[in-house]
């Protein structure tokens, strides 16, 4: 077991260069087993839960090929086995493979997936899209066992737009006979990266990025090439830290129009920052303005930065709000951040925020991906040294977090527990 060690309040200036997108990585390697040739993916970060999907992709019997960044994944032997629980409990986004190999072999044995815990999490709205395909679904324990012996287009409505439901099903119509059309789709960027992929294999998709999307389905998927796009949680995680710290902090390889949402919420802060085409550059803020934010499905405010943003708000002098409408259980940052020194009130799913407060250096613990990403901020504007522990959690989703940080002059290290 590791151990991130920050001695904070160390300013921050130089580059920080954002890798491919996490949430769409793990969305392309699962609909890159539909091809029945070579694919190759471009820019994929180096995180724990690419490797954890290369294994069920090796599982299955795939062959694959990295190099900086890049993998080749031929799908030619691919075949149908149980991917067990000691893999697909280590991430959420294993379900990808149930619509990918429903719509290949028409039959899928997976047990539940895991990731981190923020509430019930069901994944009803993927199976429901399922069944309406065609499918029938049983559950032996904690094993789904899908099959069909044929998937015809239909039209579903989803009851929320989930993004991960909407790739989903997206992923088990490319092969049905017939048409589907997804109604109250889910918006995100990373669904239009997994749509242009399958497209390019010679999928027929159109309408990713809307409310309505259409799959009419083919018989043949061959061979594609798709570049994973920027990681937009992963630049405001990092444009948090400029507010924090930063002189002159440049943030490359960024989508503005996928930040958007953060980057209003800055400007209401009174932070510092100029955007420049793919980059923003951003200094620290003195006179942090509170500001209230209610997490939305894109383009709103993601539920991945309300976390990370609360040690901006903490700064800020007044009192702040933050509403999670996404998931019933994503609070686990507060108690730590109180442990340093935040003042932050929990009511239902809804935080109050009291600033500005000043954080000291504590042991404190990583309880998920997003909390983990809060704790480092936090440790980074703290007084004195803060020791991170259970980091697998961060390592599931920011690529070269030491070296990002150590370039621009945070001192940080990763240590073994002793």
């Amino acid at each position: 077991m590791e151990k991130i060690i920050i001695e904070g309040q160390r300013e921050l200036s130089g580059t920080i260069e954002i890798n491919g997108a996490k949430n769409s990585a793990v969305a392309l390697l699962p609909a890159a087993i539909l091809s029945d040739e070579e694919t190759i993916i471009n820019k994929i970060p180096n995180i724990t839960d690419v490797s954890v999907l290369k294994e069920i992709i090796l599982l299955l019997n795939g062959k694959v090929i990295e190099n900086k960044g890049q993998m080749i994944i031929d799908s030619h032997d691919i075949r149908n086995t149980t991917i067990p629980e000691a893999l697909s409990n280590k991430l959420r986004a294993s379900y990808y493979f149930m619509g990918a190999l429903l719509a290949k072999f028409h039959h899928v044995e997976i047990y539940f997936p895991g990731g981190c815990n923020f509430g019930a999490r069901q994944i009803d709205f993927h199976l429901k899209g399922f069944e309406n395909l065609g499918a029938t679904i049983t559950l032996e324990g904690e094993k789904y066992i899908i099959d069909a012996k044929e998937l015809s287009g239909a039209e579903i409505n989803l009851d929320f737009p989930s993004c991960g439901a909407t790739i989903n099903i997206m992923l088990a119509a490319t092969k049905a006979k017939g048409t589907t059309i997804i109604n109250n789709a889910a918006k995100e960027p990373e669904i239009v990266n997994v749509a242009e992929f399958l497209n390019k294999m010679g999928a027929k998709i159109e309408g990713a990025g809307t409310e309505t999307i259409r799959i009419t389905g083919v018989e043949y998927l061959g061979k594609a090439s798709i570049d994973v796009i920027p990681d937009r949680i992963e630049a405001g995680t990092y444009l948090i830290a400029g507010a924090l710290l930063g002189k002159d902090l440049k943030i490359t390889n960024i989508i503005p129009e996928h930040i958007e949402a953060l980057l209003t919420k800055l400007k209401l802060m009174n932070v510092d920052f100029t955007l420049n085409k793919n980059e923003i550059v951003i200094n620290k803020c003195e006179n942090l303005k509170p500001i209230d934010i209610k997490t939305e499905v894109f383009p709103g405010f993601p539920t991945d930065l309300a976390q990370p943003i609360c040690v901006l708000l903490a700064h800020a002098k007044g009192i702040s709000h933050i509403e999670e409408t996404i998931y019933e259980k994503r609070m686990g940052h507060v108690e730590y951040l109180n442990k340093m020194g935040a003042s932050i009130e929990i009511e239902n799913n809804r935080e109050k925020i009291n600033g500005p407060i000043k954080f000291k250096g504590q042991e404190v613990q990583a309880s998920d991906l997003r909390a983990g990403a809060t704790l480092f901020l936090a440790a980074l504007t703290a007084e004195g040294t803060t020791t991170i522990t259970n980091i697998q959690y961060i390592l599931r989703g920011y690529d070269k977090l030491v070296s990002k940080l150590s370039d621009v002059g945070a001192k940080i290290s990763i240590k073994e527990i002793e």
